[in-house]
């Protein structure tokens, strides 16, 4: 059952990697020992899925709170609207891969992905409803368009569509630099 080691085993390095991502850091997901829920008793598998799943509420919470006050900072150009969007895409990669991480057991990482999913869709839907909302007290329906239509160029939801192996519908700025360059072709 529960395995003893000076260290404290596999519990204790998921249990410290799990402390740091919460709080900001970035450790090295690939040093995680794989987890298993034979190698533990019901009550210590039932903490270490909570401390996962506060985890990740947590690293919600702070991708949130970054996104509100980047849209809401920039709330007048949809070009700055359009950036923070895709940084916030970008937040949702580590956040997504944590909740996915291959130590998991399949069965915890379908769960914790869909968790994570869900609240990315939601947040999405929660933008356009935000724009909907303000635009019945809005002179400029040019301007609301604007917004609903930097909202979907730029979707949260594209990020969950990386895993299925599809790229996302990004606008320019999600691109690989290290990609090699594409051939140009110049006709006279």
């Amino acid at each position: 059952m529960n395995r003893l080691w000076g260290s404290g085993g596999a519990y204790q390095a998921w249990a410290d990697h799990l402390e740091r991502w919460a709080r900001g850091e970035q450790p090295a997901p690939g040093q995680l020992p794989a987890l298993a829920p034979a190698d533990f008793s019901a009550e210590t598998w039932q903490r270490l899925a909570a401390r996962l799943t506060a985890a990740l509420s947590a690293g919600l919470q702070t991708w949130a709170d970054a996104l509100t006050a980047a849209v809401s900072a920039d709330n007048d150009d949809e070009f700055a609207v359009g950036r923070a969007l895709a940084q916030a895409r970008h937040g949702l990669r580590g956040i997504r891969a944590l909740a996915g991480h291959p130590g998991l057991p399949g069965d915890m990482r379908a769960r914790l992905i869909q968790l994570v999913d869900g609240q990315v869709a939601k947040a999405q839907q929660d933008l356009e409803r935000m724009v909907r909302r303000d635009a019945a007290a809005a002179t400029d329906p040019h301007r609301i368009e604007a917004r609903l239509r930097t909202l979907r160029d730029n979707s949260l939801t594209a990020v969950l569509a990386e895993d299925a192996g599809r790229q996302p519908d990004a606008a320019g700025w999600d691109y690989d630099p290290a990609a090699p360059p594409r051939r140009r072709v110049v006709r006279p």
